[in-house]
């Protein structure tokens, strides 16, 4: 009978534990990513090596950035821009046994390297159309065999053109 009434104990304070509100769990505030040394390199050299975090230099340079993925872009003038990813990749170096410490993880490519490609020339613009009509001879004979006479005088002026139709709603028929 002992039995039975611990076996009914254990049974109810097990079943009190799971209506029991649970405790605060707090979390620690992650930190933030390790700094990691990134170097830049570009052919042509001197080209703005810009990351997606902000930072810049002017190529070979190296940047501290956090250990997160980014973009850098390289530009130079005369040169098509250029975007390169960075990413986060875990390392696969073993602990080291002397500090016991395991290595982080490190960001590829590094060192970042692009090789810019020249920049097409510009388009030839094409020179704008005149606004002013071209005039055009109807008759097909050649300066020469036009009489003198015609020549030193005047063309006659074009007739004015017709006054435009009436416009919308047309006039009532009567």
């Amino acid at each position: 009978m002992n039995r039975v009434v611990a076996i009914a104990l254990c049974g109810l304070s097990l079943g009190a534990c799971s209506g029991m509100p649970s405790l605060p769990s707090f979390e620690l505030p992650k930190a933030a990513p390790a700094a990691t040394t990134v170097q830049f390199e570009s052919e042509p050299a001197g080209a703005e090596a810009k990351t997606s975090t902000g930072q810049t230099c002017r190529t070979p340079c190296s940047l501290a950035v956090a250990s997160s993925d980014f973009t850098t872009t390289f530009t130079h003038p005369g040169y098509q821009p250029q975007t390169v990813p960075v990413r986060i990749v875990p390392s696969n170096e073993p602990m080291d046994p002397n500090t016991g410490e395991v290595p982080g993880p490190r960001l590829v490519p590094n060192p970042v390297y692009v090789e810019l490609q020249p920049a097409p020339p510009p388009a030839a613009r094409k020179p704008a159309p005149s606004k002013r009509p071209r005039a055009t001879t109807t008759s097909s004979a050649t300066p020469a065999a036009r009489p003198a006479a015609a020549s030193s005088t005047p063309a006659p002026a074009p007739a004015p053109a017709p006054a435009p139709a009436a416009p919308w709603p047309p006039a009532p028929s009567r």
